[in-house]
């Protein structure tokens, strides 16, 4: 009875000295929070990794989890990744107390609400959601284009949307790259950029008919766009959208006289 008043004492000693500074049982005895000054919404440009921080205090003996809202997967626990994509990981700085999920080579099906969340006896979580930005492309004027043999044939591919320049845009003529070095010494291209626009501009001069067909503006950061390019030699574009209307219209008058004659016939010889 006399060891254990002993140790109470010294256990009380402890803490009266302990008082003026209390931290140290704040740590032990007062559940985890969140740093709330960490973004709730983060952006990312697809293709590129995206970085969804969070920040806990007084952890303990608890373990951080990052859960994706839509499907309630868990994508990571502690410093253990759980999903099958390999692109998803986490890592652990102990130092800001901070737990960030990365998402490599990001897609904008990516995008949406995750939570991380702490074990508590009644989980608490903080979420954060993240936007995608796809960039788009296009290539200026009409689907099909059309011009004279020898004339210049001018292609430009517009890239939008995208905070960073694509790393390359490609040309694509069929399925060859457009070589610009080929030894006819008439084709070129000049890339211009305008803030967060770039465009590349194709030029083909003294275009040949064997350079008809699909071209493809295809950026590092984007879907691929077409145009179909038709070098006329002698026709016109009004002759070659109306050959196939008039020989549907021919058709159809050989088939109406074809009609009326069998039922003429038919009057003639009677029931």
């Amino acid at each position: 009875m006399r060891t254990a008043r002993v140790l109470w004492a010294l256990i009380m000693s402890t803490v009266t000295r302990a008082a003026p500074d209390q931290s140290w049982m704040r740590q032990v005895f007062e559940p985890p929070f969140f740093d709330t000054t960490t973004p709730r919404n983060v952006t990312a440009l697809q293709g590129k990794t995206a970085h969804l921080h969070c920040k806990v205090k007084r952890l303990n003996n608890k373990t951080v989890s990052w859960i994706r809202s839509r499907d309630l997967h868990i994508l990571t626990t502690g410093t253990d990744t759980y999903a099958n994509d390999a692109r998803f990981q986490v890592a652990r700085d102990a130092a800001r107390n901070d737990w960030t999920l990365m998402i490599k080579f990001v897609q904008a099906s990516d995008a949406g609400l995750y939570e991380c969340q702490i074990s508590t006896q009644t989980p608490i979580s903080y979420p954060v959601y993240l936007s995608v930005i796809v960039p788009e492309s296009r290539i200026l004027g009409p689907p099909e284009m059309y011009v004279d043999v020898g004339s210049v044939l001018n292609l430009t591919c517009v890239v939008t949307n995208s905070p960073e320049p694509p790393k390359y845009i490609f040309w694509y003529h069929g399925d060859e790259v457009v070589s610009y070095d080929s030894g006819r010494g008439d084709i070129s291209v000049e890339t211009r950029q305008s803030g967060s626009q770039l465009s590349s501009q194709l030029v083909v001069r003294r275009a040949r008919p064997s350079d008809s067909g699909l071209y493809s503006c295809s950026p590092s950061n984007a879907q691929s766009v077409s145009t179909r390019v038709h070098v006329l030699n002698g026709d016109t574009p009004a002759a070659m959208h109306t050959s196939g209307a008039v020989e549907k219209r021919t058709l159809m008058r050989r088939v109406l006289i074809w009609v009326l004659a069998a039922a003429t016939f038919g009057h003639l010889l009677g029931p």
